[in-house]
């Protein structure tokens, strides 16, 4: 069988419904559909969006995968039906801007971070537009910010050097943790453990039950003084770490033994830009885009490239997600892409 993408899912106004039709027979391919090489190496852009005046700094989807959530340089949410390949809302945030945004475990509420006036960071109702809570505390740009997988937990990085764990339903503060440098940091995947990366040197891994007795496991990695640490992600199996840089390599270590099993270069990334790199949902494969609109993908257990996509983005990919439940992933520049294979079965 062979899924083509119609020619007006290419363009911004054509029907989304040829979209959500399309992803409707992928939905329905994937009890017998798995990512392979060659399904990796069949993506196309199948819609862009340009609702963003500037850059695209972040976006997030859902966890059943319906809808995709963007925060910009422009001050703008805006809200994506995944299914139907659209735009639903855009809300604003002028005053305080908007960066980091994460999705709780409700599917209408976000938590997202400042980038003027102050460092607070904010839990928005996207039904209402309003404002649940804010969480105040960080005097620095908030750098990281990671959404427990299974409770109202979660923890942010910021650069005043330090770590700050939190839980939705309260303003204050649960847990605070001095650095010795600048930290990213990331739950594991059964929200049981956390990841701080410091000073784009060392991986230390917290228990999140006791994690003010210092951490389990430190892993120090060669310094590289040419770039910084800007992310750190674990697969979905919770066997392996990615960390990625502002620079042209990124990392995939052992989860377990912090061992660097392989290095991934070749993209580029000469201005030093932040570019976000996944996982897909498998764990079987690592993605990140370039500043030329170009996508890398990786094998993660044996290190070889295995495709090169081209998104014709107009600036550099900042932004690059693997939808967890269905056969699509996004990635932004000042733009939102949609991406869908084309399928020999």
């Amino acid at each position: 069988m062979r899924v083509l993408i119609p020619e007006c899912a290419r363009h911004r106004n054509g029907e989304g419904g040829a979209f959500g039709s399309l992803l409707r027979v992928e939905t329905q391919l994937e009890a017998t559909m798995k990512l392979t090489d060659n399904v990796l190496r069949s993506f196309r852009v199948a819609k862009v969006f340009r609702e963003n005046s500037d850059k695209i700094n972040c976006f997030d989807f859902s966890s059943n995968g319906e809808t995709i959530i963007s925060s910009s340089d422009d001050d703008s949410l805006v809200l994506y039906d995944c299914q139907e390949g659209k735009p639903k809302r855009t809300l604003y945030s002028k005053k305080y801007g908007v960066d980091l945004i994460r999705y709780t475990h409700a599917a209408n509420t976000v938590v997202y971070s400042s980038n003027k006036i102050d460092d607070t960071i904010r839990y928005l109702s996207l039904h209402d537009n309003k404002y649940i809570r804010y969480f105040p505390g960080h005097n620095k740009r908030v750098t990281s910010l990671s959404m427990s997988p299974v409770d109202d937990t979660f923890i942010s990085g910021s650069l005043d050097k330090t770590i700050r764990l939190w839980d939705l339903r309260s303003p204050n503060c649960q847990g605070l943790m001095h650095l010795q440098g600048k930290p990213v940091c990331s739950f594991d995947p059964e929200g049981l453990i956390f990841a701080a990366g410091i000073n784009s040197e060392m991986v230390k891994l917290y228990d999140l039950r006791s994690f003010d007795k210092g951490p389990f496991a430190t892993f120090k990695l060669q310094y590289d003084r040419t770039c910084e640490w800007t992310g750190l992600k674990f697969s979905n199996d919770g066997k392996l770490i990615l960390v990625s840089t502002n620079g042209g390599a990124l990392r995939i270590l052992d989860a377990f033994k912090g061992a660097v099993l392989h290095s991934f270069v070749g993209y580029n990334n000469s201005k030093g830009v932040t570019l976000e790199a996944s996982f897909t949902p498998d764990s079987q494969f690592v993605m990140i885009g370039s500043e030329d609109g170009k996508i890398h993908v990786w094998n993660a257990e044996s290190g070889m490239k295995v495709a090169l996509l081209d998104g014709k983005h107009t600036g550099p990919i900042t932004c690059l997600q693997f939808n967890p439940k269905f056969m699509t992933f996004a990635s932004a520049c000042s733009n939102m892409a949609f991406w869908l294979p084309t399928i020999d079965d």
